[in-house]
């Protein structure tokens, strides 16, 4: 059981809220990723309470993944709650920089690209490496290694107002939806669908936003 769960008054966030076509929904689950759903949307419209939402929502699935015994979940929210911090001091930052208060999105930079490229797979390696040899930790080791490293370069990505997060996020979703139902945490993985949908909405405006950009730099240097 995790710390957040043995709290006085807590203990209500593992158990269960409903039942569902056969799947049992626990509260920390369900009220987890709906903030978390939320997280989503803030960030596809730029808004920086994106980050104080992830920031709830990690502290609470941390209680989720707890009690499905997927170590790598844990873990995963732990550096979602860290990351959140950096990203809101990231996108303050911006907003001070830029004159009409927003966030500046951008593609990533082929070097950039190749730098989460190769940090998601060298992460995944070592993080599934140890999950393999500690299997106490996890009972499905490389998947729950790949969806901890995944979301940490795509909360990176975030944070640096980079495109490639919405892809980065498509590919946590592939793996995310069936470890999510096959671990008893049904709500998340329908979250994760949901997302799918925010997600391929999200990638649509963010790069409609840089070939506005684009478009108004190259008026302006004409």
């Amino acid at each position: 059981m995790s710390a957040l769960a043995a709290w006085p008054g807590t203990a209500w966030l593992n158990a269960e809220a409903f039942t569902a076509f056969g799947q049992h929904i626990i509260w920390s689950d369900m009220v987890g990723n709906t903030v978390g759903l939320i997280a989503l949307a803030l960030g596809w419209r730029r808004s920086i309470l994106t980050w104080p939402a992830q920031l709830l929502s990690g502290v609470i699935l941390v209680a989720a993944y707890a009690s499905a015994h997927l170590s790598g979940g844990v873990g995963k929210q732990l550096l979602v709650i860290g990351v959140a911090l950096w990203g809101w001091r990231m996108w303050q930052r911006g907003r001070q920089q830029a004159q009409d208060g927003t966030i500046a999105v951008r593609f990533a930079t082929w070097p950039e690209r190749w730098l989460l490229l190769g940090g998601t797979a060298l992460g995944t390696l070592a993080v599934g490496g140890l999950f393999t040899a500690l299997p106490e930790l996890s009972w499905n080791p490389w998947p729950d290694a790949y969806i901890f490293v995944g979301t940490l370069a795509a909360m990176v990505a975030q944070a640096r107002g980079l495109v490639e997060f919405w892809f980065a996020w498509l590919l946590v979703d592939l793996v995310g939806v069936p470890l999510a139902f096959s671990s008893g945490l049904a709500f998340s993985g329908f979250v994760y669908v949901v997302y799918l949908g925010l997600v391929l909405w999200g990638l649509r405006d963010w790069w409609l936003r840089t070939r506005a950009a684009t478009t108004a730099l190259e008026g302006a240097t004409a």
